[in-house]
């Protein structure tokens, strides 16, 4: 995370290289799917109850 702000920072001030473009892009994408399975996660351990006291396990929408 601190490297993708690192280059972020640098791409407003003075531009990137066309290896720190790669880079940022492929550290984007790493970071992304990190945060999409912990999301994932998360949301598959989630029990709504519903108004009969009954507790189920969230679904996913169809």
């Amino acid at each position: 995370m601190e490297r993708i702000n690192q280059l972020a920072r640098k791409q407003k001030a003075e531009g990137l290289s066309m290896e720190e473009l790669e880079e940022q892009a492929r550290l984007r994408k790493e970071y992304l799917t990190a945060f999409r399975e912990g999301m994932r996660a998360t949301l598959e351990n989630i029990w709504i109850e519903n108004e009969d006291g009954v507790y189920e396990k969230l679904q996913k929408k169809q």
